[in-house]
């Protein structure tokens, strides 16, 4: 039986941030602009950094708010890769 490896440092503050803005995102108490970019901006940072693979993959899947953000942030490579095909669709016709 194969246990789990632990998770390294930056995963592991990737998944705080992604949760915390994934809270965020469905809250409907205010966040300050600055609060929030700052958030925004750290966690985009941990997620170039974090490796291509099934962690950030599993990551990406959890929280749909970090997968836009990451998605946003490759848009330029990638288009809209990580969304449905129809939303994708109707946000390139848009």
């Amino acid at each position: 039986m194969q246990t789990a490896q632990p998770l390294n440092r930056p995963l592991r503050t990737a998944i705080t941030l992604a949760e915390l803005l994934q809270r965020i995102e469905a809250s409907a108490q205010p966040i300050g602009a600055t609060q929030y970019r700052r958030l925004v901006r750290h966690l985009a940072q941990l997620l170039d950094s974090l490796p291509p693979g099934p962690d950030l993959d599993r990551l990406l899947q959890t929280f749909p708010a970090a997968a836009g953000l990451y998605e946003n942030q490759h848009y330029d490579m990638a288009g809209l890769c990580r969304s449905p095909l129809e939303a994708s669709l109707n946000s390139e016709l848009s």
